[in-house]
C-alpha cells in the first residue's frame, strides 16, 4: 500500500499556490494564522534535517518520508554540533525542546529562503509536519521542490477530533484501515472510533471466547437494498464474514500511534448483541433460544441479560480489549436497546424490584454502571451513545450525542464531557451528499458538504462553564449500504475535510467560500493523485435550478484542480465527447421555449460529478 503522505509530496501541483488571495495558503484545516512572506525555500536532496529529539516518532516519520521521496538525505542531531559551528542554510530544523509555550497540540512553522523551522511538542510537531507537507510544491524543474515563505502559528479548537468506521455491517481489511488512518492524519484528526461489534458481526478476536469470531463473525447472508420498501425481503444467499486477529489489532494500534491517532474501540452493549449471543447464548435472558448473526439491517430485539454470568463474560472480554488498546476511552455503545427480552424475563422483572429501579430504562442504567465500574477499575473511562442517559447517567461517562444535540446538552449541564456527533448536523456520512437521484444508495437523509462545514459543536444554550464540557466532534460512517473501500472513500471525502476543519479551526476562522472554492479544489487533486476515491462536487455555479427570462449567463468554475467541464444544451446527458466549457457563456432562449443546460465535471483520473441541470425558460409569448 502506498504511504499517503509520501506520495503527496511528489504529486502535489502548483496551481493552488497561484491563488495569492487565499489567506490560508491552501491549508486544510485552516490554521489560526498564516502570513505569506516573499520568496521560497528550495527543498533538494542536499537539504539537511536538524533535529533535537532524534527518536521522536514525528521526527522519524518525517525524516523517513523525505528520504523515500529523494528530497533530503541527511538527518543530524543538532545537539552533537557546537553552537558556533552550526550552518543552518538549506535545512529543516525540527525543534521539540524550544523555549516558550504553545497551546496543546500547537506548532509554529517558519519558512525562509534559507531554512524551515518547526517548533512543536509531540503531536504539535506532527501537525506542523502535516502543514509543511501541504505547502510543498513540485518545481518546474526536476530534482527539487519549493515551499513558499510564510509564518504559521496554529493549534486546534478541540482536543477530540474523531472519525468513526463501522466494520461490523461490512468488513474492511488491515491495509484499508491503515489507508483510512493515513487520510485522517493528513488532516489532523486524532481519534479513530472503530465500531468492532454489532448484530451483523463480531470483528475482534477474544482469546478466552473463541466462538465470538468462529461463529459471531460469520453471517449466512446479507440483506439486499433497503430495509423497507419494494423487495425488502431479498437476500444475497452468500455467506459473509471477517475479523481481526489480536496481532492485526496490535499492528493497527502501532500504526495509528505513530501518527498520533488514538483508537477508541467500540464493543456494543447491552443491545446490538446478536452476533455475540449467536456464539454464547448464555449471555441472553433465554439461553435455550436459538440465536444467529443478524442478516438484516436495523437492530434486533435481543440484548445481553444483566446477570452475573453475562457481567463476568463481558468483564473478561473487555479486559482483553483493554490489553490491546492503550487509550483512555472504551466505547460501550448503549444505543437503540430493544428491551422486549428484558420485559419478558422473570429475572429482569425481579431485578428491577430488588434494585429499586424505576423500569427497564433504570435497568439499562444499572447495566451501564456495572460496566463502567469495571472499566474504571482498570484505569479507563467509558464513552456511550446518548441513550446511556436513560434511567440516569453512569457517574464518569462521556456522552457521544448522535440523536441531535439534546443528549449532549443535558450531559454537559450535568457536568459530563460530551463529543458532538449529531446526524442532524451533517456528521452522518452514510447520508446522501445531495438530493439528486444520481447519488448512490444510502441509508437516507441528506448531508451535503456545506451542511457538514456549517456545523458548530458548541450549543449557544450552554453557559460558558458548561461549554467547556464539549471536548470535541466526530463524524460517523455506518456501512449497511457501503460494502466496498471505494464507496467508503466516496462517502468519506470530501466531507471529512469539512469536519476536520470544524474540529481544528477556530469558529471565527471558518469561511466556506474560501474552503470550497480556494482550498478544496487543490486538496481533491492531491487526494486523486494518491489514488483515493471521492465524490466530485458539481462545478461552482452549476447548481440545479430553474431560471426564467430570455438571456442567461453561465459562469462555472471546476471543483477539482485540473478537471474539465463538459456540457450539453440538447437534452442529452453530457459526456467527455461533448463541448468543453472554457469560458463564460451567454445563452438566449427564444420566446415560449426552454433549454436545459446540463454540465458534468470530469477529473484527470476520470472521476465524474453528478450531472447538474440548469433549466432556462422563456415564458413570454
Amino acid at each position: 500500500m502506498k504511504n499517503l503522505l509520501l506520495v503527496f509530496i511528489l504529486t502535489v501541483s502548483t496551481g493552488a499556490f497561484a491563488q495569492k488571495s487565499d489567506p490560508n495558503m491552501g491549508i486544510v484545516p485552516a490554521p489560526v494564522s498564516a502570513k505569506r512572506e516573499s520568496g521560497e525555500f528550495k527543498l533538494t536532496p542536499e537539504t539537511i534535517i536538524f533535529v533535537d529529539s532524534p527518536d521522536n516518532k514525528a521526527v522519524v516519520f518525517f525524516s523517513n518520508y523525505l528520504k523515500k521521496a529523494g528530497l533530503a538525505s541527511s538527518v543530524t542531531d543538532i545537539n552533537t554540533i557546537d553552537k558556533n559551528h552550526r550552518n543552518l542554510k538549506n535545512s529543516i530544523v525540527l525543534s521539540l525542546n524550544f523555549k516558550g509555550k504553545l497551546p496543546a497540540e500547537g506548532y509554529e512553522l517558519h519558512v525562509t529562503p534559507n531554512n524551515i523551522t518547526i517548533n512543536g511538542r509531540y503531536s504539535g510537531m506532527f501537525y506542523g509536519i502535516q502543514t509543511l507537507i501541504q505547502l510543498i510544491q513540485k518545481s518546474k524543474s526536476p530534482g527539487y521542490a519549493i515551499v513558499p515563505c510564510a509564518t504559521i502559528k496554529d493549534y486546534p479548537r478541540f482536543g477530540y477530533r474523531g472519525m468513526h468506521l463501522d466494520v461490523s455491517r461490512h468488513f474492511f481489511d488491515v491495509d484499508f484501515i491503515k489507508k483510512y488512518l493515513d487520510v485522517m492524519a493528513a488532516y489532523k484528526l486524532n481519534n479513530f472510533h472503530w465500531h468492532l461489534t454489532d448484530d451483523q458481526g463480531w470483528r475482534i478476536e477474544i482469546k478466552k471466547y473463541p466462538k465470538l469470531t468462529e461463529i459471531g463473525s460469520q453471517r449466512a447472508q446479507t440483506k439486499i437494498g433497503r430495509v423497507h420498501g419494494v423487495d425488502s425481503d431479498l437476500y444475497d444467499n452468500t455467506p459473509y464474514g471477517g475479523f481481526y486477529t489480536q496481532e492485526q489489532i496490535a499492528e493497527v494500534v502501532a500504526y495509528a500511534t505513530d501518527r498520533y491517532i488514538n483508537i477508541v474501540p467500540e464493543i456494543e452493549m447491552p443491545g446490538h448483541s446478536m452476533a455475540a449471543l449467536a456464539a454464547y447464548p448464555e449471555m441472553s435472558c433465554d439461553p435455550a433460544k436459538e440465536y444467529k448473526v443478524f442478516e438484516n439491517w436495523g437492530d434486533s430485539k435481543e440484548a445481553f441479560c444483566p446477570n452475573d454470568v453475562t457481567f463476568k463474560m463481558l468483564h473478561e472480554i473487555l479486559y482483553e480489549v483493554m490489553e490491546l488498546f492503550p487509550g483512555k476511552y472504551i466505547h460501550i455503545g448503549g444505543d437503540e436497546v430493544n428491551k422486549d427480552a428484558w420485559k419478558k424475563s422473570d429475572f429482569c422483572r425481579q431485578l428491577i424490584v430488588d434494585q429499586s429501579l424505576r423500569d427497564e430504562n433504570g435497568l439499562q442504567s444499572y447495566f451501564i454502571s456495572n460496566i463502567e465500574k469495571f472499566v474504571n477499575s482498570q484505569g479507563r473511562s467509558i464513552i456511550g451513545w446518548d441513550e446511556i442517559l436513560e434511567g440516569g447517567l453512569a457517574p464518569n461517562a462521556t456522552v457521544m450525542s448522535w440523536r441531535g444535540e439534546a443528549g449532549g446538552i443535558a450531559a454537559a449541564q450535568m457536568g459530563h464531557d460530551v463529543i458532538m456527533t449529531p446526524g442532524s448536523g451533517g456528521l452522518y456520512f452514510d447520508h446522501a451528499q445531495s438530493k439528486s437521484t444520481q447519488e448512490p444508495l444510502s441509508i437516507g437523509g441528506n448531508a451535503p458538504l456545506s451542511k457538514t462545514y456549517a456545523y458548530d459543536p458548541v450549543p449557544s444554550s450552554l453557559s460558558k462553564d458548561q461549554q467547556q464540557h464539549i471536548i470535541g466532534v466526530q463524524a460517523n460512517l455506518w456501512t449497511e449500504y457501503i460494502a466496498t473501500p471505494d464507496k467508503v472513500e466516496y462517502m468519506l471525502l470530501p466531507r471529512m475535510l469539512a469536519m476536520a476543519e470544524t474540529g481544528w479551526t477556530q469558529q471565527a476562522g471558518k469561511d466556506y467560500k474560501n474552503f470550497s472554492m480556494q482550498r478544496l479544489p487543490h486538496q481533491l487533486a492531491r487526494l486523486e493523485e494518491e489514488g483515493y476515491n471521492y465524490r466530485v462536487p458539481v462545478p461552482e455555479g452549476a447548481k440545479d435550478t430553474t431560471l426564467t427570462g430570455n438571456k442567461f449567463n453561465i459562469d462555472l468554475t471546476p471543483s477539482v484542480e485540473g478537471a474539465k467541464i463538459h456540457y450539453t444544451i440538447d437534452g442529452f446527458t453530457p459526456r467527455e465527447t461533448d463541448l468543453e466549457y472554457t469560458t463564460p457563456l451567454q445563452i438566449t432562449v427564444p420566446s415560449g421555449k426552454h433549454i436545459d443546460f446540463q454540465a458534468i465535471e470530469i477529473t484527470p483520473a476520470g472521476k465524474r460529478s453528478i450531472v447538474s441541470d440548469i433549466k432556462m425558460a422563456n415564458d413570454s409569448k
